[in-house]
């Protein structure tokens, strides 16, 4: 008899504030907020930060700066390079746990605990492992399916008394669906807030509704994938990582500039950026694009003349490639761009998305060089080894004055020699 499958997912306990606390002791305890591009708004915040009164997620900062003076709270601009290589050193450790490992999300991976003995113990070794070794303190769930494991993660993560790990074999079948009845349908895996409301309007509040729900009405009224999540509520695997999250029909890469811009060769190294993260996020699930539009506009708040441009390029047949998409994009820069305006906004659009594998080809137009394709795939590389930015098209280092304001982000510790952390 083959044993049941289990999924483990493990995810990393308020990631971003745990990557600031590794090389700063001195904030054990202490409320930590981390801010968004151009330091504009909360997106990540400590235990002890969301405790707080007053203190609102997602909101403007300067609505909760005087909260943060009153309370002590370390305040920290988004530091990508850093989290993402402390998520690459954390999925490193628990792929040796596993003989399958699916990466969710930057915090967050699954893994195939099928047939493993003593699950509570292993749990424990996990957490243990990428603590002592990464830092990061991190909550194990395990379930017979990926939306069970997610849901079992939750109550490792908000019930204490599981001490970070909890399987739903470590109750009964009674108590299980009491754990249930107690998380609100919006937070099952997979189901937004629009569903969420319609979900409660057929009266549906709770994840044990759901799971008690007829699952061929459900499929009727919405789709196979809400279907399925009924059946994994129940125990049954059948949902695969891309039912929940699709392959993005549209990809969009934009920021706002820390300072106002004029010039061409500052708005010429934005797009270029832009482009070279939207084609590598076009690359990660496998898919080319045949539309680029690109778009530079004023601040709508500015009492001076307001321009705001858009154009779409096409590209002579579908690309994955930064060169093409790069060079389409900043065709479309010179097309819109006039002098005397002060932009404050820069950015491009991927549109008409398709699978890699399916490209009509161009009879007039060369077939695409192979060896761009290893070029493509070496730069990919370099970038999950060594960081983002190692390896760049020279028109993205025309200006540096493009770049977003980080006036409160710490050292990038462990991808830059300069940065390193230095113990006296």
């Amino acid at each position: 008899m083959s044993a049941k499958t289990l999924f483990a997912l493990v995810d990393g306990n308020s990631m971003y504030a745990s990557c600031e606390r590794v090389f700063r002791p001195d904030l054990i305890g202490r409320p930590i907020v981390v801010l968004s591009n151009n330091d504009g708004c909360v997106v990540a915040a400590s235990a002890e930060a969301k405790a707080l009164p007053g203190l609102r997620m997602f909101g403007p900062f300067f609505e909760i700066a005087d909260v943060c003076r009153q309370h002590d709270v370390a305040v920290f601009s988004s530091n990508y390079a850093l989290y993402g290589d402390m998520s690459r050193r954390m999925m490193r450790v628990l792929s040796e746990f596993a003989a399958e490992q699916e990466v969710y999300s930057i915090d967050e991976c699954f893994l195939d605990m099928t047939g493993m003995p003593d699950l509570d113990s292993h749990g424990h070794r996990m957490r243990e492992a990428v603590l002592r070794r990464v830092g990061i303190p991190t909550c194990v769930g395990m379930g017979t399916s990926k939306t069970l494991a997610k849901l079992a993660n939750r109550i490792a993560k908000k019930q204490p008394k599981w001490a970070g790990v909890f399987e739903w074999d470590f109750v009964t079948p009674a108590e299980a669906d009491q754990m249930m009845a107690q998380i609100e349908v919006g937070d099952v895996w997979g189901i937004g807030r629009r569903l969420s409301e319609q979900l409660q309007a057929m009266n549906i509040h709770s994840a044990l509704d759901l799971k008690r729900a007829d699952s061929r009405r459900i499929k009727r009224q919405f789709s196979v994938v809400v279907e399925r999540t009924v059946q994994e509520l129940n125990g049954v695997s059948c949902m695969a990582l891309e039912d929940v999250t699709p392959s993005k029909q549209q990809i969009i890469s934009s920021r706002s500039f820390s300072q106002k811009v004029k010039d061409l060769n500052t708005l010429t190294a934005s797009i270029s950026h832009h482009a070279a993260r939207a084609a590598e996020k076009l690359r990660a699930q496998g898919s080319t694009a045949r539309l680029v539009g690109v778009g530079i506009r004023t601040s709508p708040f500015s009492d001076v003349a307001q321009y705001r441009p858009y154009i779409v390029v096409p590209l002579v047949q579908a690309s994955d490639d930064t060169i093409e998409i790069t060079r389409a994009a900043l065709a479309g820069l010179r097309a819109i761009y006039r002098r005397g305006y002060l932009y404050h906004k820069a950015g491009i659009v991927l549109m008409e998305i398709g699978p890699r594998g399916i490209v009509q080809s161009d009879l007039f137009a060369a077939p695409p060089d192979p060896r761009r394709q290893r070029l493509m795939q070496t730069m990919d590389t370099i970038t999950r080894q060594f960081g983002r930015g190692m390896v760049r098209l020279a028109s993205e280092d025309m200006s540096q004055r493009w770049q977003m304001r980080q006036d409160v982000r710490s050292p990038r510790y462990t991808t830059r020699l300069d940065e390193l952390l230095v113990v006296r």
